[in-house]
């Protein structure tokens, strides 16, 4: 394992917080090239609270990796406390041919915790990953990830249907209050996610959807580089902005309330959709949302909202079948 150790200087005095670069062996080729998991480390010589930032988990999902680096790049100067560790690029394999999912087997990397040193490659990657996190015993991890290309920065919390983490999920709640974005639980408990198996370890983690996949988008980058600063300041691990981070939310919506994710309305038509609302807007109970025409213009359905919602983010494609998801929302409860 490689480490390469620099020392930064601020002003007049010399900073002690040092990076460290790092590397995790994955496996050997068959050409006998050694394909490795990069590592961040950046640490003060004051003991604090610990916190992991992980991106890059699908392979075309790229921006967590600038997010990463922008993080470490202001920490540098301004870290008094504590460590922060990072997963930069956690599905290399994946990153290389722009694709979701770990190329060799097609699987997909969020699907494959706690891991599994004897078991299939994904479980194998996770193994790594997640033995790591859990022995620095961290006070956060965020998972860092893009949505939709037409969509919000919202922070994903995982279902709280069980009660088998009750603390660490309350400590969750409690960070993602701090992000100053649009606050959504998922409604479906997904056991082999990381996030969902780092809770089951007593350890709190959240999960930042931040805007489209494929291409870095500047703007997204420094929304979220404001968000967790929000979060280190809260810690005190960081020197403090002048204000607090806090994203434009929309209308109705109140700051730090969690509203419950959903993805339907399905499509039950085929055809070409043309939306009629676009992520941000709030909609009500039965309010036309997308219209379906066939090739002739001629119209096929018109998707209607189930329930009172912000909306979130569009379908990438416009071309549907039925049974697709053509948005997604937090829903508004009364």
């Amino acid at each position: 394992m490689g480490k390469i150790s620099n020392t930064v200087q601020s002003g007049r005095e010399k900073s002690l917080n040092k990076v460290r670069y790092s590397f995790l062996k994955i496996l050997t080729g068959s050409d006998l090239s050694r394909r490795r998991l990069p590592q961040m480390r950046l640490s003060s010589p004051t003991p604090g609270p610990g916190i992991w930032l992980t991106a890059c988990m699908h392979g075309d999902e790229v921006g967590g990796i600038v997010i990463v680096q922008e993080i470490f790049r202001r920490a540098r100067l301004r870290l008094l406390k504590g460590t922060i560790n990072a997963f930069p690029l956690m599905n290399p394999l994946g990153f290389e041919t722009i694709s979701r999912n770990i190329t060799i087997g097609r699987e997909d990397l969020n699907r494959s915790f706690p891991g599994n040193s004897q078991g299939s490659l994904g479980e194998r990657l996770a193994q790594i990953i997640f033995s790591t996190i859990i022995k620095n015993k961290p006070d956060l991890v965020i998972d860092l990830h893009n949505d939709w290309i037409k969509s919000l920065p919202y922070v994903l919390l995982d279902s709280n249907q069980s009660a088998d983490y009750p603390q660490a999920y309350l400590q969750a709640q409690q960070f993602a209050r701090q992000s100053g974005f649009c606050l959504i639980e998922d409604t479906e408990m997904i056991h082999s996610s990381l996030t969902h198996n780092l809770l089951r370890h007593n350890i709190p983690a959240l999960t930042y959807e931040m805007g489209e996949p494929y291409v870095v988008n500047e703007h997204y980058i420094d929304l979220a580089v404001k968000s967790i600063w929000n979060i280190l300041m809260g810690l005190g691990m960081v020197t403090s902005d002048s204000t607090p981070f806090e994203y434009p939310l929309p209308p109705g919506y109140s700051q730090g309330r969690i509203l419950k994710y959903s993805d339907k309305p399905y499509s039950s038509g085929s055809g070409i959709l043309r939306f009629l609302v676009k992520p941000g807007d709030v909609v009500k109970t039965g309010q036309p949302l997308a219209r379906i025409v066939n090739a002739f213009g001629k119209p096929q359905q018109t998707i209607q909202a189930l329930k009172a919602a912000i909306v979130l983010g569009h379908a990438d494609s416009s071309v549907v079948f039925p049974g697709m998801p053509v948005m997604t929302f937090g829903i508004i409860e009364a």
